[in-house]
């Protein structure tokens, strides 16, 4: 099985957006990985608001605890990116914080 990267998606609301967009830059900055656009509005399967981070698997370790120990209450989902949308947001995938449902109908 081959693996691209890993997508960090910080899930945030009206509420926690700042706190989101601040986590978000400063990962980024850190580590020097990209950052996604702040969507405030659902996309794809993510049930709430999100920002991806994107994360070079030699830099798992380092920005996972990073998060972990950074994300002040805000939930997180990590997936892997191996090319199977299915799995990759399933059997693939890590939370922080609260378990959402994803909407897995868009990978039918």
């Amino acid at each position: 099985m081959d693996l691209d990267d890993f997508h960090a998606h910080v899930y945030f609301d009206e509420g926690t957006i700042d706190q989101a967009r601040v986590l978000c830059e400063k990962v980024r900055d850190r580590y020097d990985i990209p950052m996604g656009r702040v969507h405030e509005k659902n996309v794809g399967p993510h049930p709430r608001w999100s920002c991806q981070l994107s994360v070079p698997p030699e830099k798992f370790g380092d920005v996972l605890t990073w998060l972990s120990l950074n994300r002040e209450g805000l939930t997180l989902f990590v997936h892997a990116n191996t090319g199977d949308d299915l799995k990759d947001h399933t059997k693939h995938a890590i939370w922080m914080g609260e378990m959402l449902d994803l909407d897995l109908s868009i990978f039918s």
